[in-house]
């Protein structure tokens, strides 16, 4: 059977459709791996020989910044590890603009633990921003001989050569410079206002294994674009960490549009969304992994990634109602108005979608709605095509409505107007050369 336009049309607005908007997808990049010499440091504390180094970035679209990431009630920041995270006693800080480009060269203050949109380091007038390391093509100024060797002074740290953790930043720092206006930070929920002491996971006063909070905000006033126009990576986090790490990101992006600046909030979890705000599974991490495809029931927008034999039960719409002419047992997703009746069949015609209702004798009559207040439809079901008559008649037989229809279709429909009837009871006869056929309404 042909599927008419507007049950295709039912069909492909039941598809769901996943658009992540301005925020594509979260990249962690395994920016370093630590070594045995790392690990002797003790100007800069205890670093475990294998702690790896996540960077985290935020992708966005070419038109889009980030303004700010944050935590509150309803989506709460949080940032884990199953061990402990490093932070380095000397140098290190709880954000990323507080670092000088000089003290990344100072020991393993460059793998420190820290927050930031962005900005990695500053060093008199020029700033220093995040990008992943392959993208990065303007060389080094960390680890190696650009490192005074902390406490085994004259001996490079941060030169691990480890394929897990890709490009060595001897090679490629994953830092460079970006023109922009001066930027204005604000942030609360992770230093004490009085003292500036940090206890969380990006101070070093305590080891700390994990941070949540709903209340937190880091943001800077003109907000953080990538370096690179197309690629647009912005990063948010550095953790180093000898665990398995876990984190559920809220951020607010600004966008271009309209010949105006636009924002909304993109947050971790899908419950208790407000308006502007817009859930992106890549902002909660480790990933679901699942079916992917929406063709499938297993599917859910959910997953970002794919799990081999997920997707089980194909999707088959249709009309799962026993009653209907056009039942189908293989049907999984019902949809009532894909479902005909005799009578009922939102404007496709009957005898196409349920061929088998004409028998060799079938005549049916069905009369909709009853009661009937302004317009009564007379739908009638003859297997032979002949002429057609059909009356109404009021409660004491008087004759209310005729109309003649030659050579009537197989599925015949006459919508009549009783708006002007008196309320009561009203007999519908339907007439053929061959048959007679009635039935009662009511006139409200």
């Amino acid at each position: 059977m042909r599927a008419s336009k507007w049950t295709l049309i039912a069909i492909i607005s039941l598809l769901p459709f996943v658009s992540f908007g301005q925020l594509r997808k979260v990249f962690i990049e395994k920016y370093y791996i630590s070594d045995f010499n790392d690990a002797q440091d003790t100007i800069g504390g205890q670093l475990a020989e294998g702690a790896v180094t996540y960077r985290i970035f935020l992708e966005l679209e070419p038109n889009a910044r980030v303004k700010s990431i944050f935590g509150d009630d309803r989506h709460p920041f949080h940032m884990a590890s199953s061990e402990v995270f490093f932070n380095n006693i000397s140098q290190g800080k709880s954000f990323g603009k507080d670092f000088t480009k000089a003290s990344l060269s100072e020991n393993t203050v460059a793998l420190d633990s820290y927050l930031t949109i962005g900005q990695i380091a500053k060093q008199g007038s020029k700033v220093y921003f995040a990008l992943p390391k392959v993208l990065d093509n303007d060389g080094s100024f960390i680890g190696g001989n650009n490192n005074d060797g902390g406490s085994a002074a004259g001996q490079g740290l941060l030169s691990s050569i480890n394929a897990e953790a890709g490009i060595p930043v001897t090679v490629s720092d994953g830092f460079d410079t970006l023109l922009m206006n001066p930027i204005s930070w604000t942030t609360t929920g992770v230093q004490d206002v009085i003292t500036g002491s940090d206890t969380t996971i990006f101070g070093s006063e305590v080891a700390q294994q994990s941070f949540e909070s709903q209340n937190f905000y880091l943001a800077a006033s003109e907000g953080v674009r990538g370096i690179n126009a197309d690629s647009n990576f912005v990063m948010v986090a550095q953790l180093t960490t000898s665990g398995d790490i876990s984190f559920s990101i809220n951020a607010e992006i600004e966008f271009w549009e309209n010949n105006q600046w636009n924002t909304m909030r993109y947050v971790s979890a899908d419950t208790l969304l407000a308006s502007g705000e817009v859930y992106n599974p890549f902002l909660k991490y480790p990933y679901s992994c699942g079916c992917m495809d929406p063709a499938y029931l297993e599917y859910s927008p959910a997953y970002v990634c794919s799990l081999e034999g997920a997707c089980q039960n194909l999707i088959v719409y249709g009309c799962s109602d026993s009653m209907a002419c056009n039942y189908n047992v293989d049907v999984n997703v019902h949809v009532q108005e894909l479902c005909c009746y005799p009578g009922s069949c939102n404007n496709r015609d009957l005898v196409e979608v349920c061929p088998t209702l004409l028998g060799a004798n079938a005549f049916e009559l069905s009369v909709f709605p009853n009661p009937a207040s302004e317009f009564v439809n007379v739908n009638v079901l003859n297997a032979n095509l002949e002429d057609t008559e059909v009356l109404i008649y009021n409660a004491n037989g008087a004759l209310m409505f005729t109309q003649q229809i030659s050579q009537a279709p197989h599925n015949l429909n006459v919508n009549v107007d009783v708006s002007g009837l008196n309320v009561g009871l009203y007999q519908v006869v339907v007439r053929t050369n061959s048959q007679v056929i009635s039935k009662m309404f009511f006139k409200v």
